[in-house]
């Protein structure tokens, strides 16, 4: 089976390993077209073996709706794919475009896509003609969480739908390290610095932490400058280390600094956490994590973590000193969290499930 997999997310070095993975599958061939960046991200080559990454052009580059892929038709005629995998959302104007050229070869491929959608959204025209017309021609949707599947039944989908994540963990990178006493209790926060990611909450929940607690906080936002604020308002800012974001490669040595990971998410009215890739790489380090009761996360976390009602610093705090005086049970949920991504998260799974899928769409299509 000859795949095309179209995918902005792949500039991510270690998001590659799905594709080498999916590359050993004895039926598959696959080709990822991938831009040569993602706003600032640029293309990163750390899993390349086994199949073709083909860079195409993208134009509007970080702009999720708008951009697209000018050479997409040409490059598709080009490789002939008997499936077409669009990793992006029914309603973007790069989806519509891409399922509109793979529809049109002859003979017509079997179409994918992928969503994280877990909120019923009404879109304005033309993206709400766009997404119906993307749906009339899916021959399978994936989809990344529970909720999503709800969505798009709700918004009148009638294909197969499968709930697999649009990338696992490669546990052979994200391990644990080795037990080493540290003097100090670090928390640590990886993601974007923006509101729906509460770290605002963390914040006031960590400064009810003795010494020698430390929170390090990776990542970029627009409430970067408001966190520093609130870091030294609440007299915590020399106990609190911010950080640029991370290249993925660095993310495991990252995690392995921690002692707790913290995913703070709260709900807005127009996004709630649809994942937390960073609780699954945490876990597969042997991390303890600790999420809000968001989205997802809570189905992320299951039994191998601990949650906390959205926006309840009060509450965060307890877990937390709780995890700092009980060093066994960090051990516990170390070991859980590493089980749980090996039974569920591992990008080998992920893989062998999308693979799934792809036999499963091309053989009702033939």
């Amino acid at each position: 089976m000859r795949v095309a997999l179209l995918s902005k997310a792949l500039v991510v070095g270690a998001y590659q390993r799905k594709c080498e993975l999916l590359a050993e599958q004895p039926d598959v061939a696959l080709t990822a077209l991938v831009p040569p960046r993602w706003g600032r991200h640029v293309l990163e080559r750390a899993h390349t073996r086994g199949y073709t990454l083909q860079v195409v052009p993208v134009r509007f580059s970080g702009h999720f709706h708008l951009h697209y892929y000018p050479t997409l038709a040409r490059v598709l005629r080009a490789l002939q794919p008997q499936l077409v995998h669009v990793d992006e959302e029914p309603y973007n104007l790069a989806t519509w475009l891409a399922v509109r050229a793979a529809t049109r070869l002859r003979p017509r491929p079997a179409v994918v896509c992928f969503s994280w959608q877990n909120l019923n959204r009404r879109y304005p025209p033309p993206f709400r003609w766009m997404e119906r017309d993307v749906l009339r021609h899916t021959d399978a949707l994936i989809v990344g969480n529970a909720e999503a599947a709800t969505v798009w039944r709700a918004k009148g989908y009638r294909g197969p739908i499968a709930l697999v994540p649009q990338f696992g963990v490669d546990e052979a990178t994200f391990t644990p390290a080795p037990h080493a006493a540290r003097e100090a209790f670090i928390v640590g926060f990886a993601g974007r610095l923006v509101r729906e990611k509460g770290v605002d909450v963390l914040l006031r929940a960590f400064a009810q932490l003795p010494e020698p607690a430390q929170l390090h906080i990776v990542g970029e936002g627009d409430q970067r400058e408001a966190l520093r604020a609130l870091a030294r308002a609440l007299g915590v800012a020399a106990r609190v280390h911010f950080q640029p974001a991370l290249p993925s490669t660095a993310m495991p040595a990252f995690y392995r600094s921690l002692d707790v990971l913290v995913l703070p998410s709260r709900t807005l009215p127009n996004w709630k956490e649809q994942f937390g890739r960073v609780l699954i790489e945490a876990m597969a380090c042997g991390v303890p994590v600790v999420a809000s009761r968001c989205g997802e996360a809570p189905n992320v976390v299951g039994d191998a973590g601990l949650v906390f009602p959205e926006e309840d610093a009060d509450a965060l705090a307890a877990q937390l000193h709780m995890l700092m005086h009980d060093a066994r049970l960090r051990a516990m949920l170390g070991e859980r969290g590493r089980a749980r991504v090996l039974a569920h998260f591992t990008m080998r799974r992920v893989a062998e499930q999308t693979a799934q899928v792809w036999r499963e769409a091309y053989a009702r299509l033939c």
